[in-house]
């Protein structure tokens, strides 16, 4: 599968082996900010997800890959495309790195690339956005490095440890269609 194939990385569907990595992720209170959780997952709902992730993006409306090192099958982050909407031919993306270790050293950048490409040449998107905290320097460096252009603030849209925050909203359209 040489279109989720990077240099150093690959992206791959969900396997059952993965539910101690998602329910890790899903339940560090750390980064609930940035996927809008509020409440705890438990294993028996992210086996029950994890079942059904075989369902494609048509289907499900999404589609979360486990980014993955070259020589390991062991997943290090995840990337998402959320919010699909095949009417207008668009979806929101998501991505991460769970360790600090792993971050900063190209991972984010390539699984972005290779989603990206996936997205406009496999489901022949017209565009993708990201909703980022306007304070996650990170995150918008990574996206804005890939073309993604900032497109508006949506106020006080997040409610995060008893206080309202901005969240941007980027965009980068497909010119290639």
């Amino acid at each position: 599968m040489t279109t989720l194939q990077g240099k150093n990385i690959y992206l791959r569907a969900l396997e059952p082996e993965d539910l101690e990595f998602i329910f890790a992720i899903e339940n560090d209170e750390s980064i609930w900010e940035f996927s809008n959780t509020q409440t705890p997952y438990s294993r028996f709902l992210i086996r029950q997800y994890l079942e059904n992730a075989h369902q494609d993006i048509y289907e499900a409306k999404q589609l979360r890959l486990a980014i993955c090192k070259n020589d390991d099958f062991k997943a290090i982050g995840l990337i998402d495309l959320f919010e699909y909407d095949p009417r207008n031919n668009r979806a929101g993306i998501g991505i991460i790195i769970k360790n600090e270790g792993n971050r900063n050293q190209g991972v984010g950048s390539q699984a972005l690339e290779l989603l990206i490409n996936y997205s406009f040449k496999q489901l022949n998107l017209n565009q993708l956005f990201a909703n980022i905290n306007p304070e996650n320097e990170a995150s918008i460096t990574l996206f804005t490095n890939f073309g993604f252009e900032k497109s508006g603030i949506k106020k006080q849209w997040n409610l995060i440890d008893g206080v309202y925050k901005d969240e941007a909203m980027f965009q980068l359209i497909n010119h290639q269609l």
